[in-house]
């Protein structure tokens, strides 16, 4: 492969390994604790979620809440990240 005109590390090109089931984190970020954990917990319904305090910023504005949660396969990883992102009272999923 030609990566001449391509700045991404060769290390980085490549997918992370991941064996399912897992238990994978999500790390969420919202403006209020108590709504954001409200949108975690709506988000991943019907599966259990167990949250937990991660950060806060400095002046209290942006709350981050880790999710931790079973999945099963990728396609459902990949739904549950769909779903918290779009979920408005949610800022940002990492």
């Amino acid at each position: 492969m030609d990566r001449s005109k391509d700045n991404t590390p060769a290390a980085c090109s490549k997918s992370p390994a991941i064996t399912y089931p897992c238990l994978w984190t999500y790390t969420v970020i919202g403006k209020e604790a108590d709504a954001t954990r409200e949108a975690i917990v709506a988000s991943c319904m019907p599966f259990p979620v167990k949250i937990s305090p991660s950060h806060s910023s400095s002046k209290g504005s942006y709350w981050s809440l880790k999710a931790e949660i079973a999945v099963k396969d990728e396609p459902m990883r990949l739904s549950l990240y769909q779903s918290l992102t779009s979920h408005p009272a949610i800022t940002l999923v990492l």
